[in-house]
């Protein structure tokens, strides 16, 4: 799960935290890092701590000589430590003397190798050793379970996280991470009801976490996709009393920890919600009573301003959302089809992007866009990308015409395949509220505005689509 915060310094902070733990996720991609010296001569224990302490090293290393730190960066830096955990864990197959111990640091150098099936079978074995480390053996039953979750063999999850259950020592952080994965797979089943209470335990567990000051800043990610997972899993099934709970209660945690962020991002989902579930009346008193729990609620002034802030940007969204799309005007050109207006496009669901070329995150979203016009345009989708003559090219003044014919260079060279409109002022975006690009729409078979959101993100993108299936669905 997402959320608007400065996500690369919490990433930096988390992968500190995070990757220098037996919490580890392997990543992908291609690297080549330089694989230490006799590394033959080591133990599988070595092995699997050489690799483990690679990318906190590393990030370390990257700050005491002031390297500019980058989302790309931490990538690349998690590609080379997956790919120095897959040599090692190809170093240890070729001993023939494994045992012990030994089965579980082969394990985990399959898990930071992202090695499902090598994870499952070794974590296995040192689990079925009658001699074992009580706590080893239940870090191996917590990767064994999100593994298997991961695998979507619930039933040996679900008897995996039973044995785990009943097992000491138990830990908060990996049964929120067993939870968390559990409910991620039932949802991913469509089995709501199942993933409900999973969710609803990795929330519980995750605040036991936060419940340490000292540990706050190190997990709040992690405590807003708990509360965002049983948000969901309530969504789904349908249960709006439990839903509505969950993002109170993050509302009023997000308060205590003094977080305008998480203080936002759950007032924003409840009084989205209660529009999306027909209760647009309460949702605008939602709306004013987040803003008043704003002001008196988070202590500090650059807090209070910083949320206040946030939800006022949101109103004219809030106000437009279930209600009849308001009509685009002084549109100048639209290719490659002809200039049709909104109301043409009933019957059919309309994604409208307010984009511009100059808009980074805008570009996020193109391979989404094209992939979901391709893919849905027969069951009655209609992307349609909108811009406006901004008098430049490229930073270099220019007349509309030139403007024009560089949109349609454009649309070809980024191969978006859905139309293009050109307006002629920015009144459509301050209609929409979209003074922030990019900014979706999606308008309903009926004309009625049921989603809007500005930005891009992984998580905004999947939601966008998670909304475009429900509103295919509606006949």
């Amino acid at each position: 799960m997402g959320w608007d915060a400065p996500m690369y310094m919490r990433s930096f902070v988390l992968a500190i935290i995070l990757f220098s733990s037996l919490s580890l996720f392997g990543q992908s991609g291609r690297v080549g890092p330089q694989e230490p010296a006799a590394a033959g001569d080591k133990t599988v224990k070595q092995l699997f701590e050489g690799a483990n302490t690679y990318l906190k090293t590393k990030l370390t290393e990257f700050e005491v000589k002031k390297i500019p730190f980058s989302d790309n960066l931490l990538k690349q830096t998690q590609r080379e430590q997956k790919q120095l955990a897959a040599k090692y864990a190809a170093l240890a197959v070729t001993r023939t003397a494994l045992a012990g111990e030994d089965f579980y640091y082969f394990g985990l150098l399959h898990w930071l190798a992202e090695n499902l099936d090598g994870t499952a079978e070794n974590l296995g074995k040192y689990v079925a050793l009658e001699a074992k480390e009580p706590e080893k053996a239940q870090t191996s039953r917590s990767i064994l379970t999100v593994v298997l979750a991961k695998q979507k063999k619930l039933d040996e999850a679900e008897a995996m996280l039973a044995e785990y259950l009943k097992t000491e020592p138990r830990k908060p952080r990996e049964r929120a991470r067993m939870e968390n994965e559990m409910a991620k797979a039932y949802i991913a089943g469509s089995q709501f009801a199942k993933a409900a209470p999973h969710a609803d335990e990795a929330y519980r567990s995750t605040k036991e976490l936060v419940a340490n000051a000292a540990s706050r800043a190190k997990i709040l990610d992690e405590l807003v996709d708990a509360g965002l997972l049983v948000f969901e899993s309530n969504r789904d099934a349908g249960n709006q009393k439990e839903a509505d709970a969950v993002l109170d209660d993050m509302r009023a945690l997000a308060a205590e920890l003094g977080d305008p962020s998480f203080f936002y991002l759950a007032a924003d989902k409840k009084i989205t919600y209660m529009i999306e579930t027909g209760r647009k009346p309460q949702a605008l008193e939602t709306y004013l009573t987040a803003l008043i729990s704003a002001g008196r609620d988070l202590s500090l002034d650059t807090q209070r301003k910083d949320a206040i802030a946030r939800l006022k940007k949101r109103e004219k969204h809030y106000n437009l959302l279930g209600t009849q799309a308001p009509e685009l005007t002084s549109i100048d050109a639209s290719f490659p089809g002809d200039k049709k207006t909104l109301a043409a496009f009933r019957g059919k669901i309309v994604l409208l992007d307010f984009w511009a070329t100059w808009c980074g995150p805008c570009y996020k979203a193109f391979p989404s866009l094209s992939e979901w016009q391709n893919e849905y345009k027969d069951q009655g989708l209609v992307v349609l990308g909108l811009s406006r003559y901004e008098g430049r090219i490229e930073g270099a003044a220019a007349e509309p015409v030139a403007e024009l014919a560089y949109l349609k260079r454009f649309r070809v060279k980024e191969k978006l395949s859905y139309d293009l409109l050109v307006a002629a002022d920015p009144l459509n975006q301050l209609t929409y509220g979209a003074t922030g690009l990019p900014t979706a729409v999606l308008i309903d078979r009926k004309g009625v505005i049921r989603f809007i959101e500005t930005g891009t993100s992984d998580v905004r993108l999947e939601e966008i689509h998670r909304v475009i299936r429900k509103l295919l669905a509606e006949k």
